[in-house]
């Protein structure tokens, strides 16, 4: 082979690399220990801005996440559709990240599709107490399904729980986060999980331009929080604090100021209660 083709090979075989390459939220803080839920702590998060140079958006970004879903700055509309889902089984890997609990797929588990883009399903995790708040109150548990995009752009859906009955799609995973309980680092195989179990309940939802809510804080996330606002035991609750807490009692960024940015609720023409 000449030297021309073997330099076309391999720029072929670097592109089938790329394409076939499982996504990955390059933004995202590999180290969790560098930073603290912990608001007294000189790493806690009034001052993650000031950590590393790379991390500033924290502090002086203006489209920062969470904020309070407060109905006085709602705007109810139904021009933005349903929340198009198109998810399927995958193999996946539950990781202890010493802040939160991972849940990684590792074969391609389908995507949401916003504005005409297609936003992959990378991982999901929980925060404890949500981060979230709707006119000032505060839940339980938060779940962030984390999506991104060919070109990088991340979107997250957001499911907000109170205490109550259990939850079906946690209870698969009870087990696992037993095994993996104030383990850092460390990660076990879970298997297939089918994102649908995954019980949203609710065709209505708010949206939002905001960003992750972990250092770097990188903005201009597409939101999505179901307005639906469903159950877990407080036993599931407290098996996800004892996974991953431990000099913090939890998870849960505090909310960030708005900024008077667009806050809009998806509501269906047809006018059903869902």
């Amino acid at each position: 082979m000449d030297n021309k083709s073997l330099w076309f090979s391999s720029i072929s075989i670097s592109i089938i690399i790329l394409f076939s390459a499982p996504f990955s939220i390059s933004q995202e803080v590999a180290d969790e220990r560098e930073f603290s839920y912990d608001r007294n702590s000189p790493i806690g998060p009034h001052r993650w801005g000031k950590i590393h140079p790379e991390w500033r958006l924290c502090n002086k970004g203006k489209l920062q996440s969470p904020i309070n879903l407060t109905h006085k700055r709602v705007k109810t509309t139904s021009k933005l559709g349903r929340l198009d889902r198109n998810y399927k089984p995958a193999n996946t890997t539950l990781i202890n990240r010493g802040h939160d609990m991972m849940l990684r797929w590792v074969g391609r588990a389908g995507n949401i599709r916003i504005n005409r883009t297609k936003y992959q399903l990378i991982q999901l995790h929980w925060h404890t107490p949500a981060e979230h708040t709707i006119n000032g109150r505060r839940f339980n548990l938060e779940l962030h399904m984390v999506h991104q995009s060919r070109h990088g752009k991340i979107a997250v859906v957001a499911i907000l729980y109170k205490i109550g009955r259990p939850d079906s799609f946690l209870s698969q995973l009870e087990p696992y986060l037993k095994a993996l309980s104030s383990t850092k680092g460390v990660e076990k195989s879970v298997g297939v999980i089918d994102p649908r179990d995954i019980k949203i309940g609710s065709r209505k939802y708010y949206r939002y331009i905001g960003s992750l809510t972990t250092p770097p804080c990188t903005e201009n996330v597409i939101w999505t929080i179901v307005k639906k606002v469903r159950t877990v035991s407080r036993a599931q609750v407290r098996a996800i604090r004892k996974a991953v807490h431990d000099e913090s009692e939890a998870n849960a960024r505090p909310v960030q100021p708005s900024n008077n940015r667009r806050v809009k609720l998806y509501k269906p023409k047809d006018h059903k209660k869902y």
